[in-house]
């Protein structure tokens, strides 16, 4: 380190000083006004200027010196702290698949409009929605159970149609790394490869309330309010299935089962024991054959 002892300095309100003490933390300067201490080097990047040339120089290659120093340790801090949060949200999301895994119903059905779909053919995205009440209101819903495992199911009625006439338009698997409880902006990803978007006529004969019942109500057909509910993970597994069946295509019908095969895969159902749906509209059409 250069010896600044007795060197003139200039300072922007005290004036010309001589530097009586300097070390590599702090800087002491006489001025007329009195002694100032100062922190040293950084004093120099602004309200200190040595006159002798030579020692000006070699200060500001300290100054440069710290300034990457003290990068490399604001790097490091900031590498902890990831790695901190990292760890925060690996052990978050393990608690998320190991609930997951025991959920029955880590599914979402969507109540969507015309205007929406055509945005998620687009997109390949679809918003969960907004909060209705509370300190939270306006913000975007997080979906805590919606993880890798899950997949979005799309569903359409006509405004003039009865609610029973809702149908399947289209179903996605969510984008692997996504977990709903991390969501901030409320839109769920498609997975790049297991996303279906049905015809017209495909879609009148897929129809929702032939796989959904309300556990609490089993005999109504009714989607009071809301654009999302959860669903259970057999039933999304019995629409993939019968998309299957739908598709008349080779091509279609390999890419829907490999589809149906990931998704009961992930989410622990054998194949070969899948039950047939019973909907709601199943049970009130077998209702109406027993009368």
């Amino acid at each position: 380190m250069v010896n600044l002892v007795n060197k003139q300095v200039v300072h922007k309100s005290f004036g010309k000083g001589s530097v009586v003490d300097c070390d590599d933390s702090y800087i002491k300067i006489n001025f007329e006004s009195g002694e100032k201490i100062f922190v040293f080097p950084r004093a120099f990047k602004k309200h200190l200027k040595l006159i002798d040339k030579r020692a000006a120089d070699i200060v500001n290659a300290m100054i440069k010196e710290r300034e990457v120093e003290h990068n490399i340790e604001l790097k490091k801090q900031n590498e902890e702290r990831e790695l901190k949060q990292q760890r925060l949200r690996l052990t978050q999301r393990q608690k998320a698949a190991r609930d997951t895994k025991g959920s029955t119903s880590s599914q979402s059905v969507f109540w969507c409009n015309s205007e929406e779909l055509e945005r998620v053919s687009k997109e390949w995205s679809i918003f969960a929605g907004t909060i209705k009440n509370g300190e939270n209101e306006g913000q975007p819903k997080r979906l805590s159970r919606i993880n890798h495992n899950s997949a979005c199911l799309l569903t359409l009625r006509n405004p003039n149609d009865p609610e029973e006439n809702r149908s399947i338009v289209g179903v996605f698997m969510v984008n692997e790394g996504f977990y709903g409880g991390e969501c901030i902006d409320g839109y769920i990803p498609a997975h790049p490869e297991y996303r279906i978007l049905l015809s017209e006529e495909e879609s009148k004969e897929l129809l929702f309330w032939n796989y959904y019942t309300n556990k609490r109500y089993p005999n109504r057909i009714v989607w009071n309010s809301g654009r999302h509910r959860y669903f259970d993970n057999i039933w999304m597994a019995q629409i993939l299935r019968d998309i299957i069946n739908l598709k008349t295509e080779p091509k279609e019908q390999e890419y829907v089962k490999n589809f149906f095969e990931h998704f009961c895969n992930v989410n622990n159902i054998n194949t070969e024991e899948l039950s047939k749906p019973n909907g709601a509209l199943m049970e009130s059409q077998n209702t109406e054959e027993v009368e």
